[in-house]
């Protein structure tokens, strides 16, 4: 196990920051919820990060986090909002999904979960795009093979003769 870094010590008296997090194809992003964080010092590391600020009601807070994978750590952004910290973490595989933020199976903090807002299954999109190709290609191809001919459009003058009804009332009952 990697060693915590000198600069970032765990305070004696510290809560962890609820935090939701969300895999890209070439980042992975965490929101620690923290209400008007200050003294905020974050930590990236090739295999871990480490967070540690105060919160609005001036506690400590401090998370740390071994990653599932290698990041890129001079290529990765922190971002402190009003009631979050935002990170975007790159990672040093890209296109490779992390099935978990945390290298440990195992080891599941109540203070962290999933971000299903943002998380998209962008593993599939590439297969989910040709599907759709295909199916309408297979439609293309069943209109041709029909010996029908296109479908007859005799009934739309009876739509345009309702539209034009429902406009002349309308101007009608509003002057």
């Amino acid at each position: 196990m990697a060693m915590l870094p000198k600069n970032l010590p765990r305070p004696e008296d510290c809560q962890g920051a609820q935090a939701l997090w969300y895999d890209q194809k070439k980042y992975v992003i965490i929101n620690f919820m923290v209400q008007n964080p200050k003294d905020v010092e974050v930590d990236i590391q090739d295999t871990f990060i480490v967070l540690s600020c105060k919160d609005v009601d001036d506690n400590s807070v401090y998370n740390h986090i071994y990653f599932y994978d290698k990041v890129i750590k001079f290529d990765s952004q922190v971002k402190v909002h009003d009631r979050s910290i935002h990170i975007l973490i790159r990672k040093a595989k890209e296109n490779v999904a992390w099935p978990r933020l945390q290298k440990d199976a195992d080891l599941k903090p109540n203070w962290m979960a999933v971000d299903f807002d943002n998380w998209r299954d962008w593993e599939n999109e590439e297969d989910e795009g040709m599907a759709e190709y295909e199916q309408y290609f297979d439609m293309i191809q069943d209109m041709g093979n029909k010996k029908e001919g296109p479908p007859a459009m005799d009934d739309l003058d009876d739509l345009v003769s309702t539209a034009r009804i429902h406009l002349q009332f309308a101007f009608h009952n509003n002057h």
